[in-house]
């Protein structure tokens, strides 16, 4: 079975990749990102040539967004005359987006490839907008280029285990305060930016006098670059069996020794919540309301959040393969690896996702709000311990399932945050003067 899957990659890696990268940047929201995370970590295990990789997802990055401009730049205005109402967009938005590639194309086509659902449809906001074709080849191949070595990078290291990753947290108390205080950062982070939003639009000149979209890839960002440095310590330890993996066992001994055969019923039925049958069948229903209320830049990202995350999961449990605790196969239907717990993962994005949808359309008093947040909030810290209680997982890996799942999650709400600004009108033509 691994040869047959071994003589697949090798014979369609790149042709997979390729198709994926490409038709994420010509428009169409595909995870070409994971795509290429998985090819490199195949590189690394010896299936594919990371060079080979590297090029494949530079030359399907360049050619998606080029035909993605040209449909821009030849239909933007045909195209946003006929399906234009689906999405709230009108030709004043055509010309507030032309002004803005006018100001800062090259920055936004840069950075925009680091982003998740910006990577698609930059290229046709360019296009629509009618950036200079030089002026978008020059910085759509820079960004190309840095996000495909980045990337790839990224991936190939973790196809090697991480062998000379730095030791950032070798005491469980330490990657425990770090989820605790990363978690508490994104809360107390996201109410100051709700009763701050009109002021930071309005006057922050950093953020270029009203413009949306430097706050949200900023904030963006450093919450990656943080889920990404949980991550990457845990991952470490867990590769190097440092002291972390000790505090693994003697937790799940003490858990085991304490457990019920009610806590056994009760957490079952919780962990359940975060299984891929429930999630999936969460995703695929709010996808139909959002189809249904012609939603469909919300739509976009609900989808890509929830596949992005199932490829991710699987690509780390390959790359890491950390066997499972023993006594683990009492609640498995079926083998899989242990790190990182997908069911922290799993919920992590769907029900952060979900509570991120509910907000932004259809609760709108901040009581409900606060509501919403923390009941997603306790249903997803409750997924996680119900699977150090059953003993399917370690500590380790629901801290680094949740570490990965922020990664994502970022990333997602980043992107639909700058896609959702764009409908709006926002940036603005012509931002006033300063009296």
């Amino acid at each position: 079975m691994q040869g047959t899957v071994s003589g697949l990659v090798a014979s369609y890696g790149y042709v997979v990749l390729f198709f994926l990268v490409g038709l994420e940047s010509l428009g169409i929201p595909l995870p070409g990102e994971t795509a290429l995370v998985t090819a490199a970590a195949f590189a690394a295990l010896g299936h594919l040539s990371i060079y080979g990789v590297v090029t494949t997802a530079v030359a399907a990055a360049v050619i998606g967004d080029n035909g993605g401009y040209w449909i821009g730049r030849k239909g933007g205005i045909a195209l946003v005359r006929r399906y234009g109402r689906f999405l709230h967009l009108n030709e004043a938005h055509l010309e507030r987006a032309r002004h803005f590639f006018g100001r800062h194309g090259p920055p936004t086509v840069f950075i925009g490839r680091f982003i998740a659902l910006l990577r698609t449809w930059t290229a046709v906001l360019a296009g629509a907008a009618r950036m200079p074709y030089g002026r978008f080849m020059l910085y759509n191949a820079l960004g190309a280029a840095c996000w495909a070595g980045a990337v790839g990078a990224l991936g190939y290291v973790f196809g090697r285990n991480l062998p000379r990753l730095e030791h950032y947290m070798g005491q469980a108390s330490l990657a425990a305060a770090l989820l605790v205080a990363l978690v508490a950062g994104l809360w107390l982070g996201w109410r100051w930016f709700e009763r701050n939003r009109t002021s930071l639009v309005t006057r922050t000149a950093r953020f270029a006098r009203g413009e949306y979209l430097g706050l949200h890839l900023t904030l963006g960002l450093v919450i990656s670059l943080a889920g990404l440095w949980v991550f990457a310590g845990v991952t470490e330890d867990v590769i190097h069996h440092d002291p972390l993996t000790q505090f693994d066992v003697a937790l799940l001994d003490w858990l085991h020794a304490r457990a019920t055969a009610t806590g056994y019923a009760v957490f079952n039925a919780i962990s359940l919540l975060g299984s891929p049958v429930t999630l999936t069948i969460l995703a695929l229903a709010v996808a139909l309301l959002l189809a249904a209320r012609r939603e469909l830049i919300v739509l976009a990202g609900w989808l890509a959040a929830f596949a992005g995350g199932g490829l991710l999961d699987v690509v780390l449990k390959l790359v890491i393969r950390r066997p499972r605790p023993p006594g683990a196969a009492a609640f498995l239907q079926h083998f899989s690896w242990s790190f990182p717990s997908g069911h922290a993962m799993a919920s992590l994005i769907g029900y952060g996702m979900l509570a991120y949808v509910l907000t932004l359309l259809w609760i709108h008093r901040r009581s409900a709000q606060i509501a919403v947040v923390l009941g997603a909030a306790l249903l997803i810290i409750a997924i996680g311990f119900s699977r150090l209680y059953l003993g399917v997982h370690y500590f380790s890996d629901v801290v680094g399932g949740y570490a990965a799942g922020v990664l994502w999650l970022s990333a997602c709400v980043s992107g639909l945050e700058v896609a959702r600004g764009w409908r709006a009108g926002l940036p603005s033509a012509a931002p006033s003067k300063a009296p």
